[in-house]
């Protein structure tokens, strides 16, 4: 499994293109405090996208710390600023997807994932924390046996530790076993309005079922 890695060094420069957007966060929460027991939500760039969350989520507060483009491995190194100031009541994760497209192996995005929660349970403790799973996408048709593969691994890894699996990739397959297009903006790999509708009303559901709405 991976361990958080050392500020310093070469390890360190992988992850200097992400400074400048964590830096914005901790200015965005200079500005205004974040709210207190929310719902953390994390990961990749359908986190970031994610215009909707607060409306999506009325009962309870949200905080959107995704950063687009960004790996699992960039979330567990930026753990402390992502997760760290807000004591959160629960964490929502998606990412893995940019880790199968850069050609990490679905065990390697497995392990980036432990570490992950290794990092939430350090710095949230023992939370509430659900794993949206790595979706299909029109636009990386290829990948879709990896991403079974990836999804299998963590859904096991997830169980093994404690943290809630979310199956949003079945939902969005059509008929064919591919990507079911209804789902996805013009670009084929972020979710439109009907995609997050349907995240929102799994979301939902999990929460509801951690007491949380």
């Amino acid at each position: 499994m991976l361990d958080q890695p050392s500020p310093s060094g070469g390890e360190a420069a992988e992850f200097l293109e992400w400074q400048s957007e964590i830096a914005i966060f901790a200015a965005i929460d200079r500005l205004e405090p974040p709210p207190a027991d929310a719902v953390l939500f994390v990961g990749s760039s359908s986190i970031r996208l994610w215009h909707t969350l607060a409306a999506d989520f009325p009962e309870v507060p949200t905080i959107n710390r995704g950063f687009g483009g960004s790996e699992i491995a960039d979330s567990v190194y930026f753990a402390e600023q992502l997760v760290g100031p807000y004591r959160p009541q629960a964490v929502v994760m998606y990412a893995g997807g940019n880790d199968l497209a850069d050609g990490k192996s679905p065990t390697e995005v497995r392990d980036a994932f432990g570490a992950f929660v290794t990092q939430v349970r350090r710095w949230a403790g023992q939370v509430p924390f659900a794993y949206l799973s790595i979706k299909p996408n029109l636009s990386r048709r290829r990948q879709l046996p990896r991403i079974r593969q990836a999804n299998g691994l963590i859904r096991a890894c997830a169980a093994a530790r404690g943290v809630d699996f979310l199956d949003v990739h079945a939902p969005m397959l059509g008929a064919d076993g591919q990507a079911d297009p209804r789902w996805f903006g013009d670009d084929g790999l972020h979710l439109n309005a009907a995609g997050y509708a349907l995240w929102t009303s799994v979301v939902r559901d999990w929460l509801a079922r951690q007491g949380l709405l």
